[in-house]
């Protein structure tokens, strides 16, 4: 498991894709999505990729910033 911190928290990634405060569009690759939302230290982010008409997570983690990159989203 690369972010072993995640461990255990399936829940707050199905939320933090269902319900994010912001989506970006990732600078290095127009296929990914990041969704961001705030969690007790910091944010979480689910990266996510759009190939084929589908949607999979490549990866999760906390992180204390949002990264750059295009807004899709952003809730109000």
């Amino acid at each position: 498991m690369k972010h072993r911190t995640m461990r255990d928290h399936e829940d707050d990634v199905k939320h933090t894709l269902s319900s994010p405060d912001v989506v970006r569009r990732s600078v290095a690759d127009p296929s990914v999505l990041l969704f961001y939302r705030p969690i007790e230290i910091g944010r979480m982010v689910a990266v996510v990729r759009r190939l084929n008409g589908e949607g999979f997570l490549i990866t999760c983690y906390r992180t204390a910033a949002v990264k750059k990159g295009g807004d899709v989203w952003k809730r109000r």
